[in-house]
């Protein structure tokens, strides 16, 4: 639970790096660049920690690549709703749930 917990936290940051400066168009590009990496620096001191935790505790490589994948759509989700004010829809739904399957084929047998 720590591993999904700090992956969940990173997401959060790596939203906001990739996604939070399409709010503020008005920023020179430069300014959106240096402004990301920052807010990257900080989404890796969590996603760092989750992977070298989740993995210590027999998750594999792959399996941790695809929880990363399921979270990011769950946190860019709330995002792209509540900030970028845009409506989560049936193309959105459907994309969910071939990560979804994916992720479950990923642990099948586990």
């Amino acid at each position: 639970m720590l591993t999904i917990a700090l992956l969940i936290v990173s997401n959060i940051f790596m939203t906001l790096a990739w996604y939070g400066h399409l709010k503020f168009p008005h920023l020179p590009m430069l300014a959106a660049i240096l402004i990301g990496w920052g807010i990257a620096l900080v989404e890796y001191c969590f996603a760092v920690p989750a992977n070298r935790i989740g993995y210590a505790h027999g998750f594999t490589g792959g399996q941790l690549k695809i929880v990363q994948e399921v979270v990011t759509l769950g946190v860019f989700a709330i995002f792209a709703v509540i900030v970028l004010k845009e409506p989560i829809g049936w193309r959105y739904l459907g994309a969910s749930a071939c990560v979804a399957a994916a992720a479950g084929f990923m642990f099948i047998g586990r």
